[in-house]
């Protein structure tokens, strides 16, 4: 039988070393920022971040006008999440997007390539419930990774040493091209070699082209309004953009 790639998914970011290491090597930078003035821009009082992992963008969401909720499947992240200055402003669930409510947010984001790690069939189970939780008027913001671009060629790395807070570090990464459903399997493996202990870990991401995004949106009631190439609004080309942001609505909005 083979793995669950959801369960195999949760399991690589429900480890408290793997998760200390998570904030180092996904710093905030200019998605956040994006993130932030779209919801400014928006006026949204209500808003969703699925898969919000540690909470590093969620907590910078909130506002005395607004409702933030999180939701992340691995507690070891959201116990960081809850940590943060200012995590007692936000809703903290542990799940999926099964936990959005019906007709309950202004914006939902999907951030930090999220998008990607639902695979099949969760893909459009949340995009449906994505749909059915956003009020007329509301938004959907997200981005993933262009296929044509084949960044899963870059994801290899030899071993290799560095020194972070979490100790010294022997690094060494291996991805697997995408197979029939552009699903890439993804390896890693960190001797913290301070102390002797080794992790390993794999997770699945799905790549899609711009027309299945678009399509598999018009399926769940979802329609594209704009596709950008980076985080300042530039048009995206399919031809050579490595990433595409997405911005949707309810279909007739």
């Amino acid at each position: 039988m083979h793995p669950d790639p959801a369960e195999t998914n949760r399991r690589a970011y429900d480890d408290a070393r793997v998760v200390a290491l998570y904030d180092l090597d996904n710093p905030p930078g200019e998605d956040h920022a994006y993130f932030r003035r779209a919801a400014e821009e928006s006026g949204a009082r209500r808003i969703v971040d699925l898969g919000c992992g540690t909470g590093s963008l969620t907590v910078t969401l909130t506002g005395d006008d607004r409702a933030v909720v999180g939701i992340d499947p691995a507690e070891a992240m959201l116990r960081v999440a809850r940590a943060r200055p200012g995590g007692d402003r936000v809703e903290w669930q542990r799940g999926t997007a099964e936990l959005i409510e019906p007709a309950s947010a202004d914006l939902v984001i999907m951030s930090g390539n999220v998008a990607m790690h639902l695979i099949g069939q969760d893909w459009h189970d949340a995009l449906r419930r994505i749909a059915a939780g956003l009020v007329p008027g509301g938004r959907l913001l997200f981005e993933t990774r262009n296929p044509v671009r084949r960044a899963w060629e870059d994801w290899q790395q030899d071993p290799t040493e560095r020194t972070t807070a979490a100790g010294r570090l022997v690094e060494c990464e291996a991805t697997s091209a995408p197979d029939a459903d552009g699903v890439v399997v993804h390896r890693w493996r960190t001797e913290y070699s301070d102390e002797g202990v080794v992790r390993e870990g794999e997770e699945h991401l799905q790549f899609r082209s711009v027309e299945q995004v678009t399509e598999d949106l018009a399926a769940a009631g979802l329609a594209v309004d704009r596709v950008w190439s980076d985080w300042h609004g530039r048009p995206f080309d399919a031809a050579e953009h490595p990433l595409m942001i997405i911005e949707a609505c309810p279909q007739g909005a």
